[in-house]
């Protein structure tokens, strides 16, 4: 039977409901095998998914667990979601925002994906922090401070959890159809009013076309509608990594000075500052300017970074010890001339090296290394400039560095 489910996908025909029922249950249940499952894994990624496996798998998924009922909690309560890439911290920074505008707001977020970030990683770099909530929890720190970021619950979307760990470490990662499933079968469970979705789309993303991130849209939004869900999205650039930081504990950092005001112009504030307008319109039905003048206030105030030590303080974090590690390498310019391109994907693929990324899923995660870039796309630069700093535990091979940046 599971041969026959593998070897019918193989061969590009529909799964009935019953058959992915049988497989992927049978996957958390441990009867089906990690090769198994990375065969079929494969094969989906391969020739695809109807819209009909679709709405079945992401039952499957959403059936796995309990979902959370939120409809006590007083106003819309939003959630947001980023497909991922380098550099992406913009949850660390728009959750804060949107709930110190008293926007109820809760994440549940992942871990890494091969090069991309987890936010979960990157919380777990600030020491103490909790994210293993218990639904209880979830519910009651959204009611008390008006936000929560944790991981995925063992009771919501347990499915969604193992079979993102596998997705990383098996190239089946860049799958449209699966990244809709994984999305919205945790989006659905966490018991949202309504949710919107970062789609990145680049080099450094896992969708490198934007017919690819159109399709997502597409398919994400009809998956709402089968819920009663009101889903949003935004396809964003990732191309270019997002602000200056890839690195757990350094992402945490650069996430702290924007929502204090002090990074003002670049991609990823800039990204963060039209998510958060887009989560307040949403919420509170208000015109874009009129979000968009409150979610700047937040900031100019200093409510959205007190907001976020908030947040820290009650999942028992301690900001105070955040650290990066000591050793660190500067990377120079080899000519002089304008910065045409940052590569994104081999910061990525470096981040990974260092130690910052997972390459199994085993793999543990070294919170103090990563990249700082001093230099964005656009920006002048003089032959021995710094162009990164490098932190790192061990030497890293920095050969190919230099391809990262293309100067003009």
């Amino acid at each position: 039977m599971i041969t026959d489910i593998i070897n019918k996908k193989r061969l590009g025909k529909e799964l009935s409901y019953h058959e992915l029922d049988v497989f992927f249950n049978g996957y958390l249940e441990g009867t089906v095998k990690d090769y198994q499952m990375s065969s079929l894994l494969m094969a989906i990624c391969i020739n695809g998914m109807t819209e009909e496996e679709i709405f079945a798998l992401t039952k499957i998924f959403i059936d796995s667990g309990d979902t959370l009922d939120l409809s006590f909690i007083p106003g819309v309560v939003v959630d947001k979601h980023s497909t991922g890439g380098i550099g992406d911290k913009t949850t660390l920074i728009i959750a804060p925002i949107v709930a110190s505008l008293g926007v109820p707001i809760l994440k549940m977020s992942g871990r890494g994906l091969g090069y991309t970030g987890g936010t979960i990683d990157k919380l777990e770099s600030i020491p103490g922090y909790r994210i293993d909530l218990s639904d209880e929890e979830v519910i009651k720190q959204v009611q008390d401070i008006g936000v929560v970021i944790t991981g995925q619950t063992t009771s919501l979307a347990p499915m969604d959890k193992e079979i993102y760990a596998l997705r990383d470490v098996t190239a089946t990662v860049s799958s449209v159809p699966l990244i809709a499933v994984s999305i919205m079968s945790k989006k659905i469970a966490g018991g949202a009013d309504k949710i919107l979705i970062d789609i990145k789309v680049g080099n450094g993303a896992l969708l490198k076309t934007k017919k690819e991130a159109q399709e997502l849209s597409i398919l994400v939004k009809k998956i709402g509608k089968v819920y009663q869900k009101e889903v949003h999205t935004i396809i964003s650039d990732m191309n270019t990594p997002l602000g200056y930081c890839i690195g757990n504990s350094l992402e945490v950092m650069e996430a702290q000075r924007i929502l204090k005001g002090e990074e003002i112009g670049n991609n990823l504030t800039k990204l963060c500052i039209d998510l958060s307008t887009e989560l307040v319109c949403m919420a509170k039905g208000v015109l874009p300017q009129d979000a968009q003048d409150m979610v700047l206030q937040a900031i100019k105030s200093g409510d959205a970074y007190r907001k976020f030590l908030e947040l820290v303080e009650a999942q028992h974090g301690d900001i105070t010890r955040l650290s990066i590690s000591k050793k660190c390498k500067e990377i120079k310019a080899k000519k002089s001339g304008t910065i045409e391109s940052i590569s994104a994907i081999k910061l990525g693929e470096l981040s990974v090296s260092l130690g910052a990324g997972r390459i199994s899923k085993e793999d543990s995660i070294d919170y103090g290394v990563g990249i700082e870039l001093t230099k964005q796309v656009g920006d002048n630069v003089k032959k021995g400039e710094v162009l990164a700093k490098v932190y790192y535990k061990k030497i890293p091979h920095l050969q190919d560095f230099e391809d990262i940046f293309t100067i003009s």
